[in-house]
């Protein structure tokens, strides 16, 4: 190995070293050890480690072809040391001001799509709901009326019918009689409970 190359292999470690501290520094950052579980903590730190050594040997290959010396060690230990003493304070203070700049424009984009796609559907779909239960009430009041128009209609035409059928409900037993009225409120009571359900939805889509 010429000095050339040792040389270029002792910067590319000091290098990787100064690497290795602020990829720790991130990777402690953004893992919270004390909120994560044990066994994701320790699956974690096995990437990590697996990753930065993969490419402190990528490096190291690249640079001499994969010789490894003891200096390369002291090399990392020094870039290492270097990060931490002079580095490491400017390096968080730019990644604590990364990450507010990457999360301020995250906002700003959710604020976007709120505003020109999530409201505008929200307000289409408030809006024909409210024209649906607002059509229905109307469907509902025509159906009334016109079924009350019709119950009058047939009350005038049936008449003299209505007053043999009163005759013969006099003569009915009262049974029968029970029966018939009970079967009259359910069916009364139905149709109020269907009014009411229609009256609130209209009232809460309004």
């Amino acid at each position: 190995m010429t000095l050339t190359t040792q040389f270029y292999t002792m910067i590319a470690m000091i290098g990787m070293g100064s690497f290795l501290g602020a990829a720790l520094d991130t990777y402690n950052f953004f893992l919270k050890r004390w909120d994560r579980k044990r066994w994701v903590v320790f699956l974690n730190d096995l990437v990590f480690w697996a990753v930065q050594g993969l490419l402190t040997f990528y490096v190291l290959l690249y640079v001499n072809q994969g010789e490894l010396r003891f200096y390369v060690f002291l090399a990392l230990l020094c870039g290492f040391a270097a990060y931490q003493s002079l580095l490491r304070n400017g390096y968080m203070t730019c990644l604590r001001i990364m990450i507010k700049i990457a999360v301020s424009i995250y906002q700003f984009f959710v604020k976007i799509v709120l505003l020109l796609l999530i409201n505008p559907i929200k307000w289409i779909v408030h809006m024909a709901i409210a024209c649906s239960m607002s059509l229905l009430l109307f469907l509902w009041k025509v159906i009334k009326w016109s079924s009350q128009l019709l119950f009058k209609l047939c009350k005038i035409l049936l008449a003299p019918l209505l007053w043999g059928l009163n005759i013969l409900w006099g003569k009915a037993p009262q049974p029968i009689k029970q029966k018939m009225l009970h079967s009259k409120q359910i069916i009364e009571g139905i149709f109020i409970n269907i009014k009411n359900m229609l009256r609130k939805l209209y009232r809460r889509f309004r």
